[in-house]
Parts: structure tokens; C-alpha cells; sequence
């Protein structure tokens, strides 16, 4: 698990079918830090804290175990 805030809302014009329209999110870790892409699964807004999970916890979090997603 990871502390993220998040930065702001990512659109996807081409998507893998199995995630459907799930919201996407630009996170940081820190200020200048590296930023990731995660699935929102409890409807964030920009300038929020929140725990990140990855790997099969990421998955289980969005929903279903194979659904296809790193970091929600």
C-alpha cells in the first residue's frame, strides 16, 4: 500500500473491454514524484489522500479478481 493524492482524472478514448467505464486517475506519491495511473474505485477528486493497493490486490479492490488494472 501506498499514499497517493491525487492529481486529477485521466480520460481514455481506447480502452481494454474488461474495464469498462471505470474512472481513471493521475496519483503521485510526492510532490515531483513519478506519477501512475489508477482505477478509482470509491470516486476521488483532485487534491485528495488516498491508499493505493497493486498487484492482486488492485484487482480484487476494482471489483473482480481478473479485472485488468495495477494500482487502484
Amino acid at each position: 500500500m501506498k499514499i497517493m493524492q491525487v492529481e486529477k482524472t485521466l480520460v481514455s478514448t481506447n480502452r481494454v473491454r474488461e474495464m469498462g467505464h471505470r474512472p481513471l486517475l493521475v496519483v503521485r506519491e510526492k510532490a515531483g514524484g513519478t506519477r501512475s495511473v489508477a482505477v478509482d474505485a470509491v470516486g476521488c477528486i483532485p487534491g485528495d489522500w488516498v491508499i493505493c493497493v497493486g498487484s492482486s490486490a488492485a484487482r480484487e479492490a476494482a471489483g473482480a479478481k481478473d479485472f485488468p488494472s495495477d494500482l487502484t
